[in-house]
């Protein structure tokens, strides 16, 4: 049965770090590029930051630049999405999607269409 499951959420203070992961079972995660988006209360989803499958481009969206930092690890098939720096505005219910091939990695946090399949989520809260 495929899934991904993410893990890693919590409440953090302001300033504070987080590490989301997101485990793949069921399949390889060795031929998908692979997406972190996340939904605000009452805002549209966004892609935060998107891996291709194969030279490890990684597109990040502007608000998480420099603090948020994503990564793959094929041999335990997760990913992980290291937030550090974190500010109320990055609550958020934060998702992990694939998608089979190589696409363009911008355009696939842009649209969030068309994915392979969605984990279910993980809650991140930054309050003080």
């Amino acid at each position: 049965q495929l899934q991904l499951v993410e893990s890693g959420g919590g409440l953090v203070q302001p300033g504070g770090s987080l590490r989301l992961s997101c485990a793949a079972s069921g399949f390889t995660l060795d031929d998908y590029a692979i997406g972190w988006f996340r939904q605000a209360p009452g805002k549209e989803r966004e892609g935060v930051s998107c891996i291709s499958s194969s030279d490890g481009t990684t597109y990040y969206t502007d608000s998480v630049k420099g603090r948020f930092t994503a990564s793959r690890d094929n041999a335990k098939n997760t990913v992980y999405l290291q937030m550090n720096s974190l500010k109320p505005e990055d609550t958020a219910v934060y998702y992990c999607a694939i998608l089979r091939g190589s696409p363009n990695v911008e355009a696939m946090c842009l649209l969030g269409d068309g994915m392979d399949y969605w984990g279910k989520g993980t809650l991140v809260i930054v309050s003080s």
